[in-house]
């Protein structure tokens, strides 16, 4: 029996080193620094001992480095559990095991390890550069394990034996792909961390909350509309609405706060718009609806705030269609203990705020809303991402002071002016606008399009939307943020890609991720029966599932056997001409021994039948030419001849 502790060959510690490289290295962004230089300098170790041939380090040596970067990691991550520790040892582990790597098990281990830990790339990205990387990283795993067994062969042919038994098994896993029982929900998370680290509209609203959001280009969903697309400027996406203010912060309704349970009555004016959203993870509620919902996915609820919020936090990229409108009358009748907290204020702050609104309380809520409008149009406020610092006094030192903010600042005093005046207001705040990807044909609305606006209750006609911003920079509703900010101002780098070949670059790119999103990673139990059903399973099941699944797998492995088997090497027209011509001796009773060369068989065929020496002769003498000589035409045909000139039905003998 072959030991697996026999020591590998001299040429294979390069490629484990390289292989250890490329499944550790992309970890680098996501470890410790300190861990990034342990692994960096373990690898460069390995492969200074390799090139000077010098012997591997003793075993306490080891064993005291792995005791030392395994505290070091419990240290960083406050235990071993979760997926930062987790991956954080493996790293370390396939970065050191080269340093004890003597025998080929030991280079097992490694390939091993090596793909295990490909499989951790998918807790932080599931892009398609993630993938490209792993296929190529697979294949560098492949490539290793061939080397390993086989020993030193040219490059190319050991990349061409890798990447032949990767391709033998692209069908099972389009069969697994299409067949296997998905589940629902995230598939590459762990319990503790899984949701962390989302990026979005937070459940709170102060200065400043809002612009650090929008310097992100990060795409927060896409929506693709079945007929025409509303215009910019009534692109509102709604997220979560604050109506709770402490003088400083804006909150939700208090939970004491007993808000109606009957569903906010709302009247179509207008057209509905019918589309469908993809909407990226954010682990909250809310689902992003235009403006406003009337029609909503089952698993959602529209709030007495008039936002549409699923059962349960969006944790993993769903997608949901709606119908809304953008012309409507919400809650002509509104519940008091809404009405009641959206005029509610915190005592003894921005005195001089409340002091300009009761000002306008002789005027009908109408005139109110256009008093603050006009305030804000006519006096020198600018639209900024870099607002100066507020303090005690907020919307006073804002409206008489700095007179300088983002769309937050003017939501939220606008918002305290209505309220100081005696107009049931609040706050909400969610996305404006997108880009039209032409591409793939949906619109993209990127956190950067993160907005903040007010919206007033008004007798006889419910809730209305004021955009005090659109007051003071009216381009940044109808064209974008871009062009609202002076010049200098900090812009996501998404924004600043003007050239028409990157913005095409950008969108190709992005329609290709928003196809591997829904048919790759999206490719969840609902998905999946919709596929099945058009390939012929209108019900598919567990049973059905697995019995097409055992059945297809069966069919490709037969297929992949009858193509892996041995074949039968052609003959070629010299030899099938020279085994004729012996295979016609044995019906005369001489048959060729197979280690019998052509000419010594000639001399025994002269020397049993010297009525046939001549001919044999002849033909031993052609074949021996073809074969070991130059070849030419003349002796092939003259070899071919010969084989017609013998005697066909002779007897054998006895």
């Amino acid at each position: 029996m072959t030991t697996k502790q026999e020591p590998i060959d001299p040429g294979t510690p390069p490629w484990l080193l390289v292989v250890a490289l490329a499944t550790a290295s992309p970890h680098a962004e996501h470890l410790p620094p300190w861990l990034t230089l342990l692994v960096a300098g373990a690898l460069v170790w390995r492969a200074w001992l390799w090139h000077r041939r010098w012997r591997l380090p003793p075993g306490w040596c080891l064993a005291l480095l792995v005791l030392a970067s395994v505290a070091g990691i419990a240290w960083q991550f406050n235990g071993l559990l979760g997926r930062e520790a987790g991956v954080s040892m493996l790293v370390l582990f396939m970065a050191l095991k080269p340093l004890e790597m003597n025998t080929r098990r030991d280079a097992l281990v490694v390939v091993m390890l090596g793909f295990f830990l490909l499989l951790t790339h998918y807790l932080y990205s599931q892009s398609i550069a993630t993938g490209l990387w792993l296929l190529a990283s697979c294949t560098l795993l492949t490539a290793a394990l061939i080397r390993l067994h086989g020993g030193a062969q040219p490059f190319a042919d050991i990349a061409g034996q890798a990447g032949l038994l990767l391709l033998q098994a692209l069908p099972f896993m389009l069969i697994l792909y299409l067949l296997f029982p998905r589940i629902s929900g995230p598939l590459w998370g762990l319990p503790q961390d899984a949701h962390g680290g989302r990026s979005g509209l937070s459940n709170e609203m102060a200065p400043g909350s809002i612009s650090n959001l929008i310097l992100s280009g990060a795409i927060a969903f896409r929506s693709r509309f079945v007929g025409e697309i509303p215009e910019k400027t009534e692109l509102y996406w709604r997220g979560p609405v604050f109506d709770d203010y402490d003088g400083f912060t804006w909150h939700p309704a208090a939970p004491k706060i007993k808000l109606p349970t009957s569903e906010p009555v709302i009247e179509v004016i207008g057209t509905e718009h019918r589309y469908t959203s993809i909407v990226e993870a954010h682990n909250q509620r809310w689902l992003l609806a235009l403006d406003l919902a009337t029609s909503r996915p089952p698993e959602a609820v529209l709030a007495p705030t008039l936002e549409v919020l699923s059962h349960e936090p969006l944790r993993a990229r769903a997608r949901f269609s709606f119908a809304s409108s953008v012309d409507y009358r919400a809650n002509r009748v509104e519940a008091p203990a809404i009405l009641q907290q959206a005029l509610s204020l915190p005592a003894e702050v921005n005195p001089r705020s409340r002091a300009l609104a009761s000002k306008w309380r002789s005027l009908p809520p109408a005139g109110i809303t256009e008093a603050a409008l006009s305030l804000f149009r006519q006096e020198d406020f600018h639209y900024t991402l870099r607002p100066p610092l507020l303090g005690a006094n907020p919307i006073d030192e804002f409206l008489f002071g700095t007179r300088r903010g983002f769309c937050e600042h003017y939501a939220s005093a606008f918002v305290f002016l209505m309220r100081a005046a005696g107009v049931p207001a609040r706050v909400v705040t969610g996305y404006q606008g997108g880009e039209m990807n032409p591409v793939d044909g949906y619109l993209v609305i990127r956190q950067s399009d993160a907005h903040a606006w007010a919206e007033v209750w008004l007798a006889g006609e419910g809730w209305v939307r004021f955009d005090p911003t659109a007051a003071v920079a009216p381009s940044r509703i109808e064209q974008g943020i871009a062009t609202a900010l002076p010049s200098g101002e900090p812009l996501p780098d998404i924004v600043r890609l003007d050239a028409d070949w990157l913005r095409q670059v950008r969108n190709r790119w992005e329609a290709a991720n928003n196809t591997w999103n829904q048919w790759v990673l999206g490719y969840n139990p609902q998905r999946q029966r919709d596929v099945l059903s058009r390939l012929g399973l209108p019900n598919p099941d567990w049973r059905s599932m697995s019995a097409s699944l055992a059945l297809l797998c069966g069919l490709v492995l037969l297929v992949v056997t009858l193509w892996t088997l041995p074949r039968r090497r052609p003959v070629d027209p010299v030899e099938r001409a020279w085994q004729n011509y012996c295979a016609r001796l044995g019906q005369h009773g001489i048959d060729r021994f197979p280690w019998e060369g052509p000419l010594a068989f000639a001399q025994r065929v002269a020397s049993q039948r010297p009525e046939l020496a001549a001919l044999t002769n002849e033909a031993a003498c052609c074949y021996a030419g073809l074969r070991y000589g130059r070849s030419n035409g003349e002796q092939l045909y003259r070899l071919q001849e010969c084989v017609r000139r013998l005697p066909p039905h002779g007897r054998r003998k006895a």
